[in-house]
C-alpha cells in the first residue's frame, strides 16, 4: 500500500458554469485555478487561496462521457446536487452574516457543537451543501 496519495481535485455538480464561477469566486471567495475549453466542455476549477494543492472542479452534466451518465447527473441536479464542502474559517459568525446577507439559503444556523466547533451551513444554487466551521 502506497503512502504517497494526495487529494488534488473534488467535483461539484452545477448546471451553469458561468453562474457557478461568479458564485464561488465572488460570494464564497475562492480563487480561479483553471478555466479553459476542452473538446466537449470547459475545464473550470476554483480553490481556497490558503490551499493551492486542492481544486474544486465546477462540473456540468454534459462533461460526463456517456448519455446515461449525463442523464444521471441531470437527475441529481433536479433533486439537489447534494455534494458537500466543509471549510474551516477564522470568524464563522462574520462569514455567516455575510453569506446570509448575500441571500444564500441557510441549511443550518450557527451552532456550538459539542466537539469543539462553531459551525453553520448553507446551500449553493444547485443544492450542494456548504459548511463553515471555526474551532472554539
Amino acid at each position: 500500500m502506497s503512502n504517497d496519495l494526495a487529494l488534488t481535485h473534488v467535483s461539484l455538480l452545477v448546471d451553469d458554469q458561468d453562474k457557478a464561477l461568479e458564485f464561488y469566486r465572488d460570494i464564497i471567495g475562492l480563487e480561479v485555478r483553471q478555466d479553459m475549453a476542452f473538446p466537449g466542455g470547459r475545464w473550470l476549477t476554483v480553490g481556497p487561496a490558503a490551499q493551492p494543492t486542492i481544486e474544486f472542479i465546477i462540473e456540468n452534466p454534459a462533461m460526463n462521457p456517456s448519455p446515461e451518465q449525463t442523464a444521471a447527473a441531470q437527475a441529481r441536479l433536479a433533486s439537489g446536487a447534494q455534494g458537500t464542502l466543509i471549510f474551516r474559517v477564522e470568524d464563522v459568525t462574520a462569514l455567516f452574516n455575510r453569506l446570509q446577507e448575500a441571500g444564500l439559503p441557510v441549511d443550518q444556523p450557527l451552532i456550538d457543537q459539542p466537539y469543539g466547533m462553531r459551525d453553520c451551513g448553507f446551500l449553493d444554487p444547485w443544492g450542494n451543501h456548504l459548511r463553515f466551521s471555526q474551532l472554539l
